[in-house]
Order: structure tokens, then sequence, then C-alpha cells
């Protein structure tokens, strides 16, 4: 049994979510977001939140059962604070600044990169070695993260490069004379 998919979704005030077919849409103060469930779960909206039930016991059922439930829980949450995630950039003359919607990042290349930020996320650059991403789609946040942390990857023998606020770089022995 699903223990995360037993809890209801809860609705914070400001927050309304409807139901049609399989199709839930939760409106709140920083957008509408819609997420589509697969024929295995049942949806339906209570005084308590958005509930999710299970059509049947197989396996899949109970696994979309759990799935389903975090991902309205994630459009909740996006809806209401949004997704963040913080990158650092590490190295001499390794810069970031921020020119209307692209991103230039001098990454110690023969060229400055510029990053097209999409539509729907904010990206900004408060200090030249910290960049901040922000949007109410987690996967899009996350995702354009990634993509910016691509262009220079932290490397193991001085830190170098992007990485994430929170993440720590395994630091290898140079060589020895």
């Amino acid at each position: 049994m699903s223990r995360i998919g037993k809890k209801p979704v809860e609705l914070p005030s400001g927050v309304t979510a409807s139901v049609s077919g399989q199709t839930v849409e939760v409106k709140g103060p920083k957008g509408t977001r819609t997420f589509k469930a697969t024929d295995d779960v049942t949806l339906t909206v209570g005084d308590d939140g958005v509930s999710i039930k299970p059509r049947g016991t197989s396996k899949r059922a109970r696994q979309q059962w759990g799935m389903s439930r975090t991902q309205i829980a994630n459009l909740v949450t996006g809806v209401t604070t949004g997704f963040k995630k913080e990158l650092e950039i590490n190295g001499v003359g390794y810069r970031a600044s921020m020119q209307g919607t692209v991103l230039k990042l001098a990454l110690g290349l023969s060229h400055d990169v510029e990053y097209q930020v999409p539509e729907g996320i904010t990206v900004t650059a408060p200090k030249p070695t910290e960049i901040i991403v922000e949007g109410i789609d987690q996967q899009v946040v996350g995702q354009v993260a990634a993509n910016i942390r691509q262009y220079r990857k932290p490397e193991p023998y001085k830190g170098k490069g992007i990485k994430y606020k929170d993440e720590y770089i395994f630091r290898k022995e140079g060589k020895k004379k």
C-alpha cells in the first residue's frame, strides 16, 4: 500500500483545484498548472483537498497512486511558493551576468556563453559568482539549472566550474613529484 497516496493533497488559502476526467488544474497566486493522471487512479476534489485512489490492486496502479499524489503536491507547491535552484561559480575570471532574458557566462572559454532563458523561468545573478533559477515548474527549473551547469562542470582538482550551492565536490590529490 502507498503511504504517500493515502494522504490527500491539502490546498492552502488562495489555491483552487478542479478535476475534469483525469486532468487536475491547480490555480494559485503564481499561476496555473495542470497534470494529466493515468487511468490507474481516480481523482476527486473534496473539503480536505485533492484525494487520489487506485483503481485496482495491480502493481502499476499502486505505483501511479503515490506518483500522482506527489505530482499534484508539486503543482500546489509551484503555484504557491515556486521552486528555486541556486548555482555557484568558482574559478578565476569566471562570472555571470543577466542582459535582458540572456544569461552571459564568462567561463574561461575563447568566447562568452550566452544562454537564452526559457519562458516562465526567472534567472537572476545577484553576484557575479551566483546564479538563481526560479519558476513554478519543478522539472523545468531543474533542467535549466542542469543546462547552465553543463557549460562548465566542477572539476575535482581545484573545484573550478559551476556547481549547485549545496553540492559537495569530491577533491582529488594532484600529481606528486
